[in-house]
């Protein structure tokens, strides 16, 4: 192997399982600890502050045959929009996109309005997201708008 190639394996290739690239240095383990990665029986490699000509500074997170659902997706819009999530299998990229907000957060925040109803009442929440850029959301039963800085995670 050449030696400007060894140079650049930093962390292992994967066979089969999910890839998530560009996370911002500071919510690697925001993103390990909210997708309860300590809890998966697979390998797991984790990297922090990695050097990225596009953000400086990145983190990484490679999980062994395993697959994200939807709502885990979701979840890490929230806390590190614009992460690239690649699928591999085969050692190959089978799937690539870059998460962002969806426009709608169903069961996974809990909102900040004491006196709403989901707080009382055993029902699903559910927010709008009205500002993608700065991470705002709005309750759809209380219209009470949150900031992603003070989302609490069901």
């Amino acid at each position: 192997m050449e030696k400007s190639t060894k140079s650049e394996l930093l962390v292992a290739a994967l066979e089969n399982g999910t890839v998530i690239d560009h996370i911002p240095s500071d919510k690697v383990f925001s993103v390990v600890n909210l997708l309860g990665l300590n809890n998966i029986h697979k390998p797991i490699t984790v990297g922090a502050n990695l050097s990225s000509k596009k953000m400086g500074s990145k983190g990484i997170i490679k999980i062994a045959d395993h697959y994200f659902t939807d709502s885990e997706v979701n979840k890490l819009s929230l806390i590190a929009p614009n992460i690239v999530l690649n699928t591999i299998k085969n050692y190959e990229v089978a799937d690539k996109h870059t998460i962002s907000m969806p426009d709608e957060i169903k069961g996974i925040v809990k909102c900040a309005n004491p006196k709403c109803i989901t707080n009382h009442e055993p029902m699903s929440t559910r927010f709008a997201v009205v500002d993608k850029v700065n991470g705002v959301l709005r309750c759809n039963y209380c219209n009470k708008e949150i900031s992603i800085e003070e989302i609490k995670l069901l």
